[in-house]
């Protein structure tokens, strides 16, 4: 692997595979996903994904699942309520003290569909899936 896309997966905190990490769509992050576009693969989560993972793979320090109890101290209900308004823009991750901000994927249930080293629209598994990467995070978490 060329040592600058080595470089740009640790900036994004992408050191293992099966990990994930939430960006968002600032002009910096775009160009450090299509620098690393052979190696990973992206796209636009939605709220019910997130709070999926927030509730299964959401990490505090020493290794503590993320529970309601965590965001009704940043005044929401539950963790969707959270995710929603992540989402929207109304709160970042960070709000929450402690959270990690890589979330530990298992390999997907039933396998990947396609060739590892294809990209996406050609029927591999890389590169940008847009929406379609809430299947493939369900499949993981």
């Amino acid at each position: 692997m060329p040592k600058d896309v080595e470089d740009t997966l640790k900036m994004l905190r992408l050191v293992r595979k099966h990990h994930c990490v939430i960006i968002d769509n600032r002009p910096s992050y775009l160009g450090m996903l299509q620098k690393v576009k052979d190696y990973v693969t992206w796209g636009e989560i939605d709220a019910e994904t997130l709070a999926l993972l927030l509730r299964r793979r959401g990490r505090l320090r020493g290794n503590t699942r993320l529970t309601d109890d965590h965001v009704k101290k940043l005044g929401y209900e539950n963790i969707e309520q959270f995710a929603k308004a992540v989402l929207e823009g109304k709160a970042r991750l960070d709000d929450i003290p402690g959270l990690k901000p890589v979330f530990r994927l298992a390999p997907p249930s039933g396998g990947f569909k396609g060739t590892i080293k294809k990209p996406y629209k050609a029927g591999g598994e890389l590169g940008y899936r847009g929406s379609a990467i809430n299947d493939l995070l369900k499949r993981m978490a």
